[in-house]
């Protein structure tokens, strides 16, 4: 009997807390008025709420007294120098003959033969698909080899690392200096690197140089990553420089490949 009193007193409470509420809201719309009993404690419990919940995006716009126009000024100048910056690097770097000039056509590879690890792999793209001999074939690591054969639904693509001296591919070398130019052609297995060979002696090609595809000779886009010198010495004949090329794809670890297909 007690409880049930004490619940219906409670009740009443709250019931009258929420009229008031609901009276000071529907008043709070009348205009030159007078506050009644209660009004001014409803609207600074709102208030105090409001302010609670916007302080974290009013502090951040009110901090220091930061002034918005000029901090919109401030950004349109970084981007713009942000452009300027792209555009002079694309000069720079030559970049109007670009990949964007390909048609990607992703592969997966279907088999690969444990005698021939370093020379050839098989994927499941053919002339079904547009492939075509000797296009190039990358991985988001730069340069892995080129189509030697082709199949109505799959290919054969020579890898870089294989063991063909008449597989060449023409790269460039950045330096200091400017670019160099020279062919790769080899892979040292146990160290896990390609060559380069035919470099000029007078280059100051150094480690840590970058090699890319130069594009001459028509067969590779210029501008492929292949990777970054690790090592220089001079030929037995002490004429030319061998270059040892760390790249950053690991050869004994290859799953999916893109062909590249040039537009037509």
């Amino acid at each position: 009997m007690y409880k049930n009193k004490k619940t219906k007193k409670r009740n009443l409470i709250i019931l009258s807390v929420v009229i008031v509420a609901i009276i000071a809201l529907i008043s709070s719309i009348q205009l030159n008025r007078a506050n009644f009993f209660g009004e001014g404690l409803v609207k600074s419990v709102i208030m105090t709420i409001d302010k609670i919940v916007m302080y974290p995006f009013t502090a951040l716009n009110g901090e220091k007294n930061v002034d918005q126009s000029e901090s919109y000024l401030i950004q349109k100048n970084v981007n713009a120098s942000l452009e300027k910056e792209i555009q002079e690097l694309k000069e720079v770097l030559d970049l109007k003959t670009t990949l964007t000039e390909y048609t990607p056509i992703n592969a997966t590879i279907l088999s690969r033969n444990k005698n021939y690890w370093f020379n050839q792999i098989m994927i499941d793209k053919g002339s079904k698909d547009g492939i075509k001999k000797d296009m190039a074939v990358i991985t988001k690591h730069g340069l892995v080899g080129k189509i030697s054969r082709v199949y109505s639904h799959s290919s054969e693509i020579k890898l870089i690392t294989c063991d063909d001296v008449n597989f060449k591919v023409s790269v460039a070398i950045q330096t200091n200096s400017g670019d160099s130019y020279a062919i790769l052609n080899g892979y040292d297995a146990k160290r896990e690197l390609v060559t380069v060979t035919g470099v000029d002696k007078m280059s100051d090609v150094k480690k840590g140089d970058t090699i890319t595809t130069s594009g001459l000779g028509g067969m590779f886009p210029s501008g492929i990553y292949i990777g970054v010198v690790e090592e220089v010495k001079d030929d037995k004949y002490d004429l030319s420089k061998t270059l040892y090329i760390k790249t950053s794809q690991d050869f004994n670890n290859i799953h999916y490949v893109t062909v590249l297909k040039e537009k037509e």
